[in-house]
């Protein structure tokens, strides 16, 4: 029996990560859940999976958990130090499943046990990826992608030499407005880019799809996590989201990753890796699917691949700048501050002031200074947006 902590439990991940060890209990034993704002959903899966501590980062819900795990012999705290401290506590394998910069902080304490950490907050990377990846090196901690993409670069290059990679190519499914034309997508609703048409994902992630932020982070993570220059990275549409990745070889080899488009694949292969083992998936007919297409992003739609081609030039903590401005960009879409179009112009624009402005180049990337350069970007996102209305 393996000892698993699941650190975002209520979101989409984190649910998944639940349904798989919950068709195996006699497999696991689940030391931590913890989750945001969705105290019911915690403390049920507290109680169904007979976790040891359960976590809410709201503190207004501290109470209503406590009461919901009175008598159980299940721990109740809250916070976001009790976060990190549930991360400290010893498992085999821990879940990292937090959206945003959030994630940082627990994923790091995480680290520092030399365990094995599954890494679904691709934050974690974009912020901070190089002292991250020494973290893991100097601690011994195995780090394995959660992402349905970088899982499938991971397995593509099991038995591979990176050294023999020319390129490798990330797809996206285009999002909400991938045949929108152009001229529209200044009038996007939040209903409308919060309607994913082929992954079931929580609401930030799919509005972040339909503007390719999401897969703008993930271009980024591939850098950090693969050690691939740059100018070896693509990503491609692919409408139907069945082939997840592709790796070129030296010798003119494509090897894709092909599967449905379920999380819980990915998933499923970091929770029981190296081995592989029967999950719960559609198997796939190809017969039936008889063709996938294909096609360039186009740069004029998608703004944020080019901004993300700018932080990995720059690197160090313009990361920490272009993720802290894209999540107080989308703050802002959400609250109706701005259109989609402008989240876009929010993240360029805290990047040119905060590149020429705030000292970032003589900064040493530390996790202290990813943190505060997290806090000044989303205040210099706050004052743009505030200037835009």
């Amino acid at each position: 029996m393996r000892r698993i902590s699941v650190l975002g439990a209520t979101g989409s991940i984190g649910q998944n990560t639940i349904d798989l060890i919950s068709r195996a209990p006699q497999d696991w034993q689940v030391v931590a859940l913890t989750g945001g704002r969705n105290v019911d959903r915690l403390a049920q899966d507290a109680i169904n999976l007979r976790a040891e501590v359960a976590v809410i980062e709201d503190a207004a819900q501290y109470e209503t958990l406590k009461e919901a795990l009175s008598g159980t012999g299940i721990a109740a705290a809250c916070g976001a130090r009790a976060i990190v401290e549930a991360a400290e506590r010893p498992a085999d394998l821990i879940m990292s499943a937090i959206v945003g910069a959030a994630g940082l902080a627990p994923g790091w304490a995480a680290i520092a046990q030399g365990t094995t950490l599954a890494l679904a907050n691709k934050e974690s990377l974009v912020t901070a990826g190089p002292i991250l990846m020494e973290h893991c090196r100097k601690s011994g901690c195995t780090l394995l992608p959660v992402d349905s993409e970088h899982s499938g670069i991971f397995q593509a290059l099991v038995g591979e030499n990176i050294a023999d990679v020319e390129r490798v190519i990330v797809t996206a499914s285009g999002g909400a407005f991938r045949d929108w034309p152009i001229e529209k997508l200044a009038e996007a609703t939040l209903a409308q880019a919060s309607s994913h048409p082929n992954w079931d994902m929580g609401q930030r992630i799919t509005i972040d799809s339909a503007s390719m932020f999401n897969k703008a982070l993930e271009l980024i993570e591939t850098r950090e996590f693969f050690d691939v220059s740059p100018d070896k990275i693509e990503t491609i549409i692919h409408p139907e989201s069945l082939i997840h990745a592709m790796v070129g070889f030296a010798d003119g080899a494509l090897m894709a990753h092909i599967g449905p488009p379920d999380m819980r694949h990915a998933i499923g292969y970091a929770l029981h890796w190296p081995e592989r083992t029967k999950l719960p998936v559609e198997r796939l007919d190809l017969s039936r699917i008889a063709s996938m297409t294909f096609r360039p992003p186009d740069p004029d739609r998608y703004p944020a691949l080019a901004l993300a081609r700018r932080t990995m030039e720059e690197r160090g903590l313009m990361g920490a700048v272009f993720n802290a401005a894209k999540e107080r960009a989308l703050d802002g879409f959400i609250a109706g501050e701005i259109g989609f179009m402008q989240m876009a112009t929010v993240v360029e624009r805290v990047m040119d002031k905060m590149s020429s402005g705030d000292g970032l180049q003589n900064a040493t990337l530390t996790l202290d200074t990813v943190l505060e350069t997290d806090q000044l970007a989303r205040i210099r996102g706050t004052e743009i947006i505030a200037g835009m209305r």
